[in-house]
């Protein structure tokens, strides 16, 4: 922690839950680390809801946060449970890979990913904003009110990134880049 500049982290995530360790185990590294001052508060990444709630079942404070891949061309959290065990909980939902790795503003052959730059462009250009702004703002419209974790250290990107407020989606706008991403239409 001292690279850091500090003595105590604020939100500690676990990145991935270790499939030999026992959730009591774990819960009880993040206890000490709390009790002894190094973290605040603690979240997990890339787990399933019922990592989650055994996880938690352990520990004597709540986690915090869950940190799912989550982008219009990564759905999955849609319908795992993770959004919705995030809402139950009154988790912060923090979005990896918001853009997809970048496949949502290049090129590719991908039939669904071009569905999906389809749908973003279409909205992108009635409301004035650049791609990578839809495609934030698809994620903010959810309710469960993700965050998405944008990776740039380009300044303008990171600039383009505040476009996804302007940019107001419709429901039907909504569910056709869900539907493009899925690549069915929904039952």
């Amino acid at each position: 922690m001292t690279r850091l500049g500090t003595d105590v982290i604020d939100l500690y995530q676990v990145h991935r839950p270790d499939l030999l360790a026992h959730p009591a185990e774990v819960a009880a590294a993040l206890d000490k680390l709390r009790r002894d001052g190094k973290i605040r508060a603690a979240g997990v990444s890339n787990h399933t809801p019922a990592q989650v709630a055994a996880l938690q079942a352990h520990l004597p404070f709540k986690l915090v946060s869950i940190q799912p891949e989550f982008s219009a061309r990564a759905v999955g959290a849609l319908f795992d449970g993770v959004l919705d065990q995030a809402m139950e909980r009154g988790l912060t939902v923090l979005a990896w890979s918001p853009l997809a790795g970048g496949r949502l503003l290049g090129a590719s052959d991908d039939a669904r990913t071009l569905a999906v730059i389809a749908e973003l462009d279409r909205i992108a250009a009635a409301n004035n904003v650049g791609r990578a702004a839809v495609a934030y703002a698809w994620l903010l419209a959810h309710p469960s009110r993700p965050i998405p974790l944008i990776g740039s250290q380009t300044p303008a990107r990171i600039r383009e990134a505040t476009d996804a407020f302007k940019v107001q989606f419709t429901d039907t706008d909504w569910y056709a880049v869900l539907q493009a991403a899925l690549g069915a239409p929904l039952p």
